[in-house]
């Protein structure tokens, strides 16, 4: 440590390590965004630097194709079409904000990434399999989630959350599909569940706020154990 002050110390500790990257996914009025705010709130009262981001959106670039995607403008041009905007805006968020934020040991939180697309235009909307993988390849590479919480609810409970949250406002693009569509929404999520174990834990998101907010920290304790993370120090004064 000789030579260097406490601020410039804690940079190059923090920059040896890469940070953590935990997704949230599930449908609509799951509580997603709710709880990946709790949780980046709750890491950071551990010292932990956290970047809290969504998609579609998340960067500059990417706020500007959120705005298409969810107006529905993109609807009539089919699901191949609204795969390729999302990996556009997919693309500029994972390089401008995810990306970035890990080489400095921040810890990532995403509403919603990758599996959404996988989930909503593939499963459900039968885009091309094989335009779904290249997408992903050429967006996401290497880069995948070290955890992703799958918030399971029932989807006319998810669909009543959605409706309160949005108050007078219309549906966006996906919160407008029908009952069916949520319904196999789910199926489809849950089944992404079943099938990466290793990366995705289901959590029932049916109960009060406070209680699925500890089932998550439970896990992301278990599974990353942030108590051992290292500490964002790059403001301390020398």
């Amino acid at each position: 440590m000789a030579g260097m002050n406490r601020a410039s110390y804690a940079i190059a500790i923090v920059g040896e390590m890469r940070g953590r990257f935990i997704t949230f996914e599930g449908g609509e009025g799951a509580g997603k965004s709710s709880h990946a705010a709790m949780l980046a709130q709750r890491l950071r009262t551990l010292g932990i630097g956290v970047v809290l981001t969504r998609e579609p959106g998340g960067s500059p670039g990417a706020e500007i194709i959120r705005h298409v995607l969810l107006s529905g403008a993109a609807k009539p041009l089919g699901p191949d079409a609204e795969a390729i905007l999302f990996a556009a805006a997919r693309d500029d968020h994972v390089r401008q904000t995810i990306e970035p934020a890990l080489a400095r040991g921040r810890w990532v939180i995403s509403d919603r990434f990758a599996d959404s697309t996988r989930v909503y235009q593939g499963t459900l909307g039968h885009a091309d399999p094989k335009l779904i993988k290249a997408l992903e390849r050429i967006t996401v590479g290497d880069l995948k989630p070290d955890l992703t919480v799958i918030l399971d609810v029932p989807a006319e409970i998810g669909l009543s959350r959605a409706s309160k949250r949005r108050g007078a406002a219309g549906a966006d693009r996906f919160e407008a599909e029908s009952a069916e569509f949520h319904e196999k929404l789910r199926d489809a999520f849950r089944m992404l569940a079943l099938a990466e174990p290793n990366r995705c834990v289901l959590i029932d998101a049916g109960d009060m706020r406070p209680t699925v907010a500890e089932r998550i920290w439970k896990v992301v304790s278990d599974r990353l154990d942030p108590a051992t993370a290292p500490v964002a120090l790059e403001d301390v004064a020398s």
